[in-house]
Protein backbone atom coordinates (compact mmCIF):
# COMPACT_ATOMS: atom_id res chain seq x y z
CA UNK A 1 0.00 0.00 0.00
CA UNK A 2 1.20 3.48 -0.81
CA UNK A 3 0.25 6.96 0.44
CA UNK A 4 0.97 10.02 -1.68
CA UNK A 5 0.94 13.80 -1.26
CA UNK A 6 1.86 16.74 -3.46
CA UNK A 7 2.79 20.35 -2.79
CA UNK A 8 2.90 22.56 -5.86
CA UNK A 9 4.13 26.08 -6.63
CA UNK A 10 6.52 26.37 -3.68
CA UNK A 11 8.35 29.68 -4.09
CA UNK A 12 11.82 28.20 -3.82
CA UNK A 13 14.20 26.88 -6.45
CA UNK A 14 14.19 23.10 -7.01
CA UNK A 15 17.95 22.96 -6.51
CA UNK A 16 17.65 24.26 -2.95
CA UNK A 17 14.77 21.92 -2.11
CA UNK A 18 16.63 18.89 -3.54
CA UNK A 19 19.53 19.49 -1.14
CA UNK A 20 17.20 18.86 1.80
CA UNK A 21 15.19 16.15 0.03
CA UNK A 22 18.34 14.04 -0.37
CA UNK A 23 18.69 13.95 3.43
CA UNK A 24 15.39 12.16 4.06
CA UNK A 25 14.78 10.04 0.95
CA UNK A 26 14.49 6.36 1.88
CA UNK A 27 14.46 6.93 5.64
CA UNK A 28 11.98 5.78 8.27
CA UNK A 29 9.14 8.27 8.82
CA UNK A 30 10.11 9.31 12.37
CA UNK A 31 13.76 9.65 11.47
CA UNK A 32 12.93 11.77 8.39
CA UNK A 33 10.64 14.13 10.31
CA UNK A 34 13.23 14.48 13.07
CA UNK A 35 15.94 15.26 10.52
CA UNK A 36 13.76 17.95 8.93
CA UNK A 37 12.76 19.40 12.28
CA UNK A 38 16.35 20.20 13.20
CA UNK A 39 17.47 21.23 9.73
CA UNK A 40 18.39 24.88 9.32
CA UNK A 41 17.01 25.21 5.77
CA UNK A 42 13.76 26.86 4.69
CA UNK A 43 12.96 23.90 2.43
CA UNK A 44 12.77 21.59 5.46
CA UNK A 45 9.52 23.26 6.52
CA UNK A 46 7.90 22.58 3.14
CA UNK A 47 9.13 18.97 3.01
CA UNK A 48 7.90 18.15 6.50
CA UNK A 49 4.53 19.65 5.58
CA UNK A 50 4.22 17.33 2.57
CA UNK A 51 5.39 14.27 4.50
CA UNK A 52 2.86 14.98 7.25
CA UNK A 53 0.15 15.31 4.59
CA UNK A 54 1.08 11.93 3.10
CA UNK A 55 1.10 10.50 6.62
CA UNK A 56 -2.44 11.84 7.18
CA UNK A 57 -3.53 10.29 3.87
CA UNK A 58 -2.12 6.93 4.99
CA UNK A 59 -3.87 7.24 8.34
CA UNK A 60 -7.17 8.19 6.68
CA UNK A 61 -7.11 5.09 4.48
CA UNK A 62 -6.35 2.98 7.55
CA UNK A 63 -4.48 0.28 5.63
CA UNK A 64 -0.97 1.15 6.83
CA UNK A 65 0.75 0.79 10.19
CA UNK A 66 2.53 4.15 10.69
CA UNK A 67 5.23 2.53 12.83
CA UNK A 68 6.64 0.70 9.77
CA UNK A 69 6.35 3.47 7.18
CA UNK A 70 9.29 4.92 5.25
CA UNK A 71 9.73 7.60 2.58
CA UNK A 72 9.67 5.60 -0.64
CA UNK A 73 10.02 8.40 -3.19
CA UNK A 74 10.61 12.09 -2.78
CA UNK A 75 10.77 14.00 -6.06
CA UNK A 76 11.31 17.71 -6.54
CA UNK A 77 10.52 19.10 -9.99
CA UNK A 78 10.64 22.61 -11.35
CA UNK A 79 7.41 24.55 -11.51
CA UNK A 80 6.47 27.76 -13.25
CA UNK A 81 9.12 30.45 -13.48
CA UNK A 82 8.08 34.00 -12.69
CA UNK A 83 10.03 36.46 -14.81
CA UNK A 84 10.81 39.85 -13.33
CA UNK A 85 13.11 42.68 -14.32
CA UNK A 86 15.63 44.53 -12.19
CA UNK A 87 16.77 48.03 -13.18
CA UNK A 88 20.52 48.29 -13.75
CA UNK A 89 23.01 51.02 -14.54
CA UNK A 90 22.72 53.29 -17.57
CA UNK A 91 19.03 52.57 -18.23
CA UNK A 92 19.41 48.83 -18.71
CA UNK A 93 17.40 46.04 -17.15
CA UNK A 94 18.22 42.39 -16.40
CA UNK A 95 15.94 39.40 -16.04
CA UNK A 96 15.30 37.86 -12.64
CA UNK A 97 13.92 34.31 -12.65
CA UNK A 98 11.90 33.45 -9.55
CA UNK A 99 11.78 29.68 -9.71
CA UNK A 100 9.10 27.51 -8.11
CA UNK A 101 9.06 23.83 -7.18
CA UNK A 102 6.64 20.92 -7.17
CA UNK A 103 7.22 18.35 -4.39
CA UNK A 104 5.88 14.77 -4.64
CA UNK A 105 6.09 12.34 -1.71
CA UNK A 106 5.20 8.67 -1.59
CA UNK A 107 5.21 6.65 1.64
CA UNK A 108 5.20 2.86 1.83
CA UNK A 109 5.04 0.26 4.57
CA UNK A 110 8.00 -2.07 5.10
Amino acid sequence: MEAKATLRHVLMSPQKVRLVADLVRGKHLDEALNQLRFSNKKAARFLSKVIRSAMANAERDGKMDLDNVYVKTLMVDGGAVMKRFMPRAMGRATKIHKRTSHIFVSLEEK
